[in-house]
């Protein structure tokens, strides 16, 4: 199944990835590897992971204090944010 980005979750992408890479050399690199592998996880079982709120599934990431949100669609699941859980949940999408 096809994976496409909010332009939201790009930027929380990005953002976090460049935070880590400023905190050490190729943490943020880490951190690029455990979003990759959650996100072969919700390709293979999209319904695995829970739905926290609405249609949005929530999955962890296991290194890292950020969860990816997303919804199933007909033919995509779209990533709807890549959540710093440490942040106020009122932030969530």
């Amino acid at each position: 199944m096809k994976i496409s980005y909010t332009n939201r979750a790009r930027e929380e992408l990005e953002t976090a990835f460049l935070w880590y890479e400023d905190q050490q050399a190729q943490l943020g690199r880490g951190f690029l590897d455990c979003v990759e592998l959650v996100l072969m996880e919700i390709r293979e079982m999209p319904k695995r992971f829970p739905v926290l709120h609405g249609s949005f599934h929530r999955a962890l990431l296991s290194r890292f204090p950020f969860a990816v949100f997303y919804t199933i669609e007909e033919r995509e699941i779209i990533i709807h944010a890549v959540f710093d859980t440490r942040q106020n949940p009122a932030k969530l999408p």
